[in-house]
């Protein structure tokens, strides 16, 4: 593993030395940028608070199941069996439904995720739309994002672009 991000490494580093005589190149912050956007911020406090409704849902959920588990542990010796099978059942069957509102609220497909991609994407999609514009007018052949990018160790910042890109937005 070691091996392959060393190639990677050094491959990139040979690119970029290449390219760095041939290529203009930009570095932006998305991070950066979009937290200087207040539609973005509102789209995040909206969806944390989203979040915080439907987490403390199933908490109160989860909290009955286990009051209903417990009661039922506490008078289990005294029940008939078939009372016993029912209540189990009835606890069983709750706990699936509150594990699947949790799948349905936070999946990979899930409430929160549609209303992040309802919300955000646009958002993103401006940002991106932007950047390609500010690369395509300032004759950038290369536009690195420092914000996801873990292998860059060192910006000049006078390469940053983040604040055009901004200025390019309206902000």
């Amino acid at each position: 593993m070691k091996t392959k991000l060393l190639i990677a490494g050094f491959f990139m580093m040979s690119l970029f030395g290449v390219t760095q005589a041939q290529v203009k190149i930009a570095i932006i912050d998305t991070d950066y940028i979009l937290n200087k956007i207040s539609e973005y911020q509102s789209a995040q406090n909206t969806l944390e608070t989203m979040a915080a409704e439907w987490q403390e849902e199933i908490e109160v959920k989860f909290a009955a199941i286990e009051k209903l588990y417990k009661s039922y542990q506490a008078e289990a010796v005294t029940l008939p069996e078939d009372i016993k099978v029912k209540r189990q059942d009835e606890i069983i069957n709750k706990e699936k439904e509150v594990k699947d509102l949790q799948k349905k609220r936070f999946g990979t497909d899930g409430d929160l995720a549609k209303k992040r991609q309802e919300l955000i994407k646009p958002i993103q999609n401006r940002v991106y739309t932007a950047i390609e514009e500010f690369a395509a007018e300032g004759n950038y052949g290369l536009v690195l994002d420092r914000a996801n990018s873990s292998f860059i160790m060192y910006v000049n910042t006078k390469m940053d672009k983040s604040d055009d890109i901004l200025q390019k937005l309206g902000y």
